[in-house]
């Protein structure tokens, strides 16, 4: 079916719809099953979802919910075909009409992991039949609302919007994946429908088997290798878990023996990170276990350890379970990764990878956006560097930082090299020079998105000596540009180093075109294996995950 003729339909198709809409409304709720037959009905050859009215504001995902009728209007409105229209019925019928894309305080995090997948298709991919500038419209304003915004299930837009998101992401899916690896049944719970038990959805996604042999993993290698560690976390579980270790670290020093020691141990032993020793010496083997356990969570490999680390080993197994779900629920929304070259941030990680294919070019440490000043996850094409850049205060910087110190000292501004260019909306448009002193360093790297974020230089070196880097305003620092610099201009001849060094320090602004743009993608995993198959966990520096785990689970 193509996309561009799913829209038609005809007027008696429109009153079937509606006819079955209700009448699959008021169908006995059922709980799901591994028989499909328990919960779902068939029309017209379509399996459907069977509503599940066993979901209520107390155990949903999400609290809002929305009259059956509205889908019944949007679809006869839209003129939606029936094979689509009942795939939006079932979609709803799953979640018994809760809001999918927004929660009572804006978007969900899926609704912006969507949108970026969706933006990402229609501005660089040939997705043309997804693009719908009404949506486009309303999604830019929303997205906009940095500190969100009151949602309302008797908004006539939020709705409208709503339903266009689930109408979109439908299509979205059959247009990007081969047929057979997205189940009806696995899209329809791409968003969480209500709280569960960690465990119980483990096992579920760890034991489901499907007659045609066709996974999603199969098409996500992200999502694949976080589901393998799934499985061994599972297993710690079911055997009951890993003992807390009860010393401070004080009293564990190299060279001391004690229990404490074989509780350190065992701990490492358990998830991988050092050989079978039960010997109660901290010796050799137990400093290089703590190494790996510290590049896993983000520290230096000094092999000491500390009060922070013995923390992080006491996390409870069901707590990194819960982690690594919400985590490949996040990987479901990232695009594709192109080939060929490739940009990869990971927020949580602090660092950079350009990557060329499955290979690593070089991976650099950066610094993010500190919390209130998020650095925004999305996905956008690299195609600019500029050198000796002005740096343009964004309005929240002027208003909040700029005009009270302007206040406090006349000369702010001229201290600063930076200069007055205008008005608009009541405040002064103002922009600092290009220079040593210029907050965005000798040269920024721009790949457009509607969250005016970008790579950049910075004067503030030091800042990259710390394990967690949250500092900036919300665009991304690099702790090497030049070396970023030299490798997106390697190709171009008339860029030689020498040049790139004088155009980094002339103080006057120059624009470069890439010849080819290098495709950029900025996460927010808190939990990922990297490519020499370690499972890494990270700090959730904005409290997503903090969020994320009051919604999906089952409080223990």
């Amino acid at each position: 079916m193509s996309i561009r003729h799913s829209i038609c339909i005809s007027r008696a198709m429109i009153k079937h719809l509606i006819s079955s809409l209700l009448v699959f409304s008021v169908l006995v709720s059922c709980n799901s099953s591994s028989d499909d037959s328990k919960d779902t009905i068939k029309k017209n050859g379509i399996k459907i979802s069977k509503r599940d009215k066993s979901i209520t504001p107390a155990n949903a995902y999400n609290p809002l919910f929305f009259d059956s009728m509205k889908l019944a209007t949007f679809i006869a409105d839209q003129k939606i075909n029936d094979t689509l229209g009942l795939r939006m019925i079932s979609f709803y019928n799953t979640r018994n009409y809760q809001l999918a894309w927004f929660a009572d305080s804006g978007l969900t995090e899926q609704a912006l992991g969507f949108w970026n997948m969706h933006n990402y298709a229609t501005t660089y991919g040939s997705d043309t039949a997804l693009k719908d500038k009404s949506l486009q419209k309303k999604m830019n304003a929303y997205t906009a609302e940095e500190d969100g915004f009151a949602v309302s299930t008797s908004d006539k837009n939020i709705i409208h919007t709503e339903l266009k998101l689930t109408l979109h992401f439908i299509l979205y899916t059959l247009s990007n994946f081969e047929e057979g690896y997205v189940k009806r049944k696995e899209l329809e719970r791409f968003i969480p429908v209500k709280k569960t038990d960690a465990l119980q959805l483990a096992d579920s996604l760890i034991s489901k088997k499907h007659k045609d042999n066709k996974y999603y993993e199969e098409v996500n290698n992200s999502y694949k290798l976080l589901k393998d560690e799934l499985e061994k976390y599972v297993v710690i579980a079911k055997q009951g878990g890993w003992q807390a270790i009860t010393a401070t670290a004080k009293q564990l020093k190299k060279g001391k023996s004690s229990s404490s020691v074989i509780q350190v141990k065992k701990r490492l032993q358990l998830t991988g990170d050092m050989a079978a020793d039960t010997t109660a010496l901290f010796n050799d083997e137990l400093v290089t276990g703590i190494k790996k356990f510290q590049v896993r969570y983000g520290y230096k490999p000094t092999g000491i350890l500390t009060d922070g680390l013995i923390k992080d080993m006491n996390v409870p197994v069901t707590n990194r379970i819960e982690l690594i779900l919400l985590n490949m629920g996040r990987m479901q929304w990232m695009v594709n990764e192109p080939k060929g070259e490739m940009i990869v941030v990971n927020i949580p990680e602090f660092i950079l990878h350009y990557k060329d294919g499955a290979a690593s070019v070089f991976d650099m440490p950066v610094v993010v956006g500190k919390e209130g000043h998020n650095t925004m996850m999305f996905t956008g094409n690299l195609n600019q560097v500029v050198f000796s850049p002005y740096w343009n205060l964004p309005e929240s910087i002027v208003k909040k930082e700029i005009l009270p110190a302007m206040e406090r000292n006349k000369n702010y501004l001229a201290s600063h090299h930076m200069e007055i260019t205008g008005h608009e909306d009541g405040l002064p448009v103002i922009r600092q020079l290009p220079g040593g002193d210029n907050s965005l360093g000798r040269v920024k790297f721009l790949f457009p998105n509607s969250f005016n974020i970008y790579f950049h230089d910075t004067p503030a070196k030091s800042l990259f000596n710390s394990d967690k880097r949250a500092y900036s305003h919300g665009c991304i620092r690099l702790s090497d540009p030049v070396k970023m610099a030299r490798y997106l201009l390697k190709d171009d001849k008339k860029w030689t180093p020498e040049k790139i060094d004088t155009a980094m320090n002339s103080e006057k602004e120059k624009y470069v075109k890439l010849d080819k743009p290098v495709p950029v993608l900025i996460t927010y995993y808190t939990a990922w294996v990297d490519d020499k198959g370690l499972l890494h966990f990270a700090d959730d520096i904005y409290g997503h995950d903090k969020v994320m785990v009051q919604k999906m689970f089952i409080a223990r």
